[in-house]
């Protein structure tokens, strides 16, 4: 991360020869939005006095307080590596206040900023690490977006197999351009599928990054004729895209959730971590998992996750403990979110939880370290192992129960979620679709 001053923003924009700048920030629902302004208006924006209309924007205001200002984050600047090199593009992540000179309490990046500040306050560092899923699409004569794709690619394969292997790399240099650290990229489960990794950071970061991390995929994919979706399902019969975030906590440059003395590795901390996830991980779904068609990804048979469990030994469960090579190396893996998720509300609900297991000592259940896929219904009950929402009315329904998760969003936002939630399952369950055209038209 730079620490840069308004004196370093000036000088690099001048040396840099950049003439737009694009002052970026998130919505409820984790699209990203942006004001591009000329380099001559760059002491207007270091001065916070750039001005938008939140109106405009889905669940931010209503027309008669709209007035929001847009304060850039001076570390977030960063050039675009595939715009033109003469009159160059560069972008800061903003907040949101009002103009009283409050924070906006709708802006996802301040809720993420509050629970960050709850584990500072209790001597706490979260630090997070994505697993970013997606799909290479083909595009059609028009450049519009298909679901179509001519490779029969699986994991781990390579070229020629995998059709995206190009356009994987050429992202992957961007990215690296840009100053992430990736730890490793490779073709996915499903023909078109792919993983990028990250480097860990502490939790803005990750949050910013993957933001921008999903702006520079369908940038470079657009480059190569294809279009990429993290959209959780796409295709029917075929795995969906997830985002698996890996967990751990420091504390004075310590790993807190390891502990050699225990039996799986593991602090007491973590151990009360995992308790407060799977305390609230039904009231989390419908922000770790917040389309209609997230909950197409979460079924049987798949390898993602449906059963509220956590293991040590295999990833079934909700929540594993991977293997860390050393101590320092130990991390929560909760595998349910999927990449349509806003990322600055997710981490968030996930770190307040969490951290409510290690104020109030929530002991988890026993670990499963079988597959627990392969129970019985009678098995799974005797072992107290519960579900998922299986839909996105089921997970707002669970929303709307947990009132520890609704204060961690606020009223603002978890009001206009649950509001725009209903909507959308409203008029997805009032759509016909082709499967009940096909089941029904010639029997009935």
């Amino acid at each position: 991360m730079n620490n840069y001053t308004k004196e370093d923003v000036i000088r690099l924009v001048e040396e840099e020869d950049v003439e737009f700048i694009r002052l970026q920030f998130t919505d409820l629902f984790g699209n990203l939005k942006n004001i591009a302004v000329t380099a001559s208006q760059l002491d207007r924006v270091l001065s916070n006095k750039c001005m938008f209309d939140g109106s405009a924007i889905d669940g931010f205001a209503r027309i008669e307080e709209s007035d929001m200002y847009l304060y850039p984050d001076l570390s977030t600047l960063e050039i675009f590596p595939w715009r033109p090199q003469q009159g160059k593009v560069a972008r800061m992540i903003c907040d949101v206040y009002r103009p009283n000179g409050q924070p906006f309490e709708g802006d996802p990046r301040y809720v993420l900023k509050r629970a960050v500040q709850q584990a500072e306050d209790m001597g706490y560092t979260f630090e997070v690490g994505p697993e970013c899923e997606f799909f290479l699409f083909n595009t059609d004569e028009n450049t519009m977006p298909t679901t179509n794709t001519h490779e029969q690619a699986g994991y781990f394969d390579i070229g020629p197999l995998d059709f995206g292997e190009n356009a994987r790399r050429d992202i992957v240099m961007n990215l690296e351009d840009m100053g992430f650290v990736i730890e490793a990229s490779h073709h996915e489960m499903a023909p078109a599928q792919h993983e990028i990794d990250f480097r860990y950071d502490e939790a803005l970061h990750t949050a910013d990054n993957i933001m921008t991390f999903k702006m520079a995929v369908r940038t470079i994919a657009r480059r190569h004729g294809l279009h990429a979706t993290f959209m959780p399902k796409p295709k029917f019969g075929v795995n969906g895209s997830g985002m698996h975030i890996n967990m751990s906590l420091q504390k004075d440059g310590k790993n807190i959730f390891q502990d050699a003395s225990d039996p799986n590795g593991l602090s007491e901390e973590a151990y009360y971590f995992i308790g407060g996830i799977m305390r609230h991980i039904k009231g989390m779904a419908a922000i770790t998992n917040p389309l209609v068609n997230s909950y197409k990804r979460l079924v049987p048979g798949f390898e993602a996750p449906v059963y509220i469990a956590w293991s040590t030994t295999n990833r079934s469960p909700l929540i594993r403990i991977p293997a860390a090579a050393d101590g320092e190396g130990t991390r929560i893996e909760l595998r349910s979110p999927d990449s349509a998720a806003n990322p600055y509300l997710t981490l968030a609900v996930c770190l307040s939880a969490g951290l409510e297991g290690i104020r109030e000592k929530i002991e988890p259940p026993q670990s499963i370290n079988a597959n627990i896929f392969a129970l019985s219904e009678k098995e799974r009950e005797e072992l107290h192992i519960d579900q998922l929402p299986g839909t996105l009315l089921e997970a707002v329904e669970e929303l709307e129960k947990d009132t520890f998760i609704q204060k961690v969003l606020g009223d603002h936002i978890a009001g206009k979620y649950i509001d725009a939630k209903r909507k959308e399952w409203h008029e997805y369950r009032s759509q016909v679709s082709e499967w009940e055209i096909q089941e029904y038209l010639y029997k009935y």
